[in-house]
């Protein structure tokens, strides 16, 4: 039913000037058209990042999106760091933390929060 269609994250934002800064300045998103006053979508590889104004804005406590970046993870870190961007840092079992990102096994793990407090993380597959 659902598993031939496409699926967007979806992430709810308190000021979406600020989480319009963030995710095109410093993610690095581009904006797609037909965005609305409450509302705007992003390009993300072959998916999309909806972002929406919500009293509701971050709430959530858990991963909202999560990036599979490869190899790259390091690369990204590093770039998202010069632009200010903080990251997390968890205590997993089994995992070592190397900077800002977790290793656990073969996968490579980071997350940073939006300006609202919405979890995004950074993997290698």
């Amino acid at each position: 039913m659902l598993g031939s269609k496409d699926a967007v994250a979806t992430v709810a934002v308190k000021d979406l000037t600020a989480a319009k800064t963030f995710y095109e300045q410093s993610v690095g998103l581009t904006r797609l058209s037909g965005e609305s006053a409450e509302s705007a979508m992003y390009k993300t590889g072959n998916g999309k990042l909806f972002v929406y104004k919500s009293r509701f804005a971050g709430t959530n406590q858990a991963t909202a999106v999560t990036w599979v970046a490869g190899d790259d993870v390091e690369a990204i870190v590093e770039t998202l760091k010069s632009k200010g961007v903080r990251f997390e840092h968890y205590e997993f079992p089994n995992s070592t933390l190397k900077g800002d990102v977790h290793h656990t096994g073969e996968i490579r793990a980071a997350w940073f929060k939006d300006p609202d407090g919405n979890i995004h993380a950074i993997v290698s597959r």
